[in-house]
């Protein structure tokens, strides 16, 4: 029974010292300490700058419109072209005949007679004309024909002198309603101082004796 006891006492100190005594210091220097050590970095402290990034709120991405290609105007959707048109106009003008005069020697002094009957001409015009959208905005000349010719009108002017006195008397006796002789007692409107030869028809009744001679 004692032996019990202290057996059971010495074991008890044995495993006591055991448990109390210090460990054994660990080896360092070693790689496959270093290996085995992990090295963790202890984080960096926060400057102001990255304080004031962290605090504003992050910038919103831009948006960039781009136009859109069916929105874009296209050849034909645009205005529409306008329409040009050349067509060939066929006008006429009149030509005015002009006039020419004649000397006639068989015409009394100033009286006139138309010998050639004037008359117009006629030219044919052919333009090119333009028009744009239905309005005209050009007209050009391309050909001028003469298809008829102007007539001249030829007047004849008459230059014979005419004579104041009667031609059926030799001696001035004046062309009148009525011719007395002078001194007498007729009443006109013209009178002729006598005497007067007849050298054709006794218009005025001067002869009155029948002698050939009047007012004598």
């Amino acid at each position: 029974m004692t032996l019990s006891v202290l057996l059971l006492c010495c074991v008890g100190t044995a495993v006591i010292s055991a448990v109390v005594d210090d460990p054994e210091p660990a080896r360092t220097g070693t790689s496959a300490d270093k290996a085995a050590q992990p090295i963790v970095a202890a984080p960096a402290e926060p400057t102001e700058e990255a304080s004031a990034q962290a605090e504003s709120p992050a910038p919103e991405p831009s948006v960039t419109s781009v136009p859109s290609t069916a929105a874009s105007p296209t050849p034909s959707s645009a205005a529409a072209a306008p329409v040009v048109r050349v067509t060939t106009v066929t006008e006429r003008a009149v030509i005015r005949h002009g006039e020419r005069t004649v000397k006639d020697s068989s015409l009394a002094e100033g009286k006139r007679v138309v010998r050639t009957k004037g008359s117009d001409g006629v030219r044919t015009l052919t333009y090119e004309v333009t028009t744009t959208d239905g309005v005209r905005t050009g007209k050009k000349l391309v050909k001028s024909v003469v298809t008829k010719q102007p007539v001249t009108q030829v007047v004849a002017v008459g230059t014979k002198k005419q004579s104041k006195c009667d031609p059926n008397y030799s001696g001035c006796v004046p062309i009148a309603s009525d011719v007395d002789c002078l001194p007498g007692s007729g009443n006109g409107p013209a009178y002729v101082r006598g005497p007067v030869e007849v050298i054709g028809e006794d218009i005025y009744d001067l002869d009155r004796d029948n002698d050939g001679y009047g007012c004598d």
